[in-house]
């Protein structure tokens, strides 16, 4: 690495990121298993494996299933809880070099709320993301995040319970994805981060059945990249709060073409798997990318494309 003149850093919701690029949450754990394979002080932060009240052991095998340019999960939010995260995975996440973004979700608005709440005395938690995709157990489990009512329930109640930022993760999964985020800004989120996984499934033919144990499950990598490219393009337009852009990012160039889009920063997921420092190395490329043209802050490109 040599010496740069660029500042990468951003102001995201009144988070300081020394640079835009974060692990996308479910892909980096709670940080322990990358340790030994990535610098995380060359990373802009972490977003933690998304915890819900109680401990959940998640769906059955097969949970992962690789597509041509992606791959199919299907985990089930298999997580420890919040008592045993607050307990073993916090101590580690807080000595991190680089800020920590705390996903949670519920499965009723009071439960998101009482997430929000519990972890305020939390000590280090940068922001909250809030994943509004699972099922709302008292709506007789439609997903919180495909109507603007059941995402603004949700995200006012996290708003009401604590000082952070709030930001809402929003599904690709709809109609109008613009419509689901002016209700999530309008009840209260700091910013918002799209896009979470498409729904799509695969087959073993000769069984006739999923190969996957929970049926269908959520596609990312490079084979989503085009659409939740459109999809922050028009979420950057229609709110005034920043925007991060998740899906298919494994180079600098990727995450470049998200920021002009409208995101001011990024989060770098099913890339990791395959390499684990792939975010550090996007970070590097921005520098040069930076460098080689002589511009002095990578933030005066969020936003500025032409059409």
């Amino acid at each position: 690495m040599g010496q740069h003149m660029a500042d990468l850093s951003i102001d995201f919701a009144g988070v300081q990121l020394r640079n835009p690029v974060l692990l996308a949450s479910g892909t980096c754990n709670y940080g322990q298993e990358l340790l030994p394979l990535t610098d995380f002080a060359r990373l802009g932060g972490l977003v933690t494996k998304t915890i819900t009240p109680q401990p959940r052991g998640g769906n059955p095998p097969q949970r992962i299933v690789e597509t041509p340019a992606g791959m199919l999960n299907s985990i089930g939010l298999q997580n420890p809880g919040l008592e045993a995260f607050v307990e073993k995975q916090w101590p580690l996440l807080a000595g991190l070099d680089a800020q920590v973004v705390v996903n949670i979700a519920g499965f009723s608005v009071e439960e998101f709320g009482q997430m929000a709440a519990s972890l305020e005395a939390l000590a280090g938690i940068a922001a909250l993301e809030v994943n509004i995709s699972c099922p709302n157990v008292e709506a007789g489990g439609d997903n919180f995040a495909t109507r603007p009512q059941t995402a603004a329930a949700a995200i006012a109640a996290v708003r009401s319970r604590t000082q952070r930022p709030v930001i809402a993760k929003l599904t690709p999964n709809v109609t109008d994805i613009a419509e689901i985020a002016r209700a999530v800004v309008d009840a209260g989120a700091d910013a918002v981060s799209l896009i979470n996984t498409l729904v799509g499934m695969a087959i073993d033919v000769e069984r006739r059945q999923p190969v996957l144990g929970g049926t269908t499950g959520g596609l990312s990598g490079p084979a989503i990249k085009p659409v939740a490219l459109a999809m922050v393009w028009k979420v950057a337009q229609a709110v005034d709060v920043p925007v991060m852009g998740i899906g298919g990012i494994t180079t600098a160039s990727d995450a470049l073409e998200f920021m002009v889009a409208g995101a001011s920063a990024v989060q770098v997921g099913t890339a990791s798997f395959a390499n684990p420092n792939a975010g550090a190395e996007i970070v590097e490329d921005l520098h040069a990318y930076c460098d080689e043209r002589g511009m002095d802050r990578i933030a005066s490109l969020v936003g500025s494309l032409r059409c």
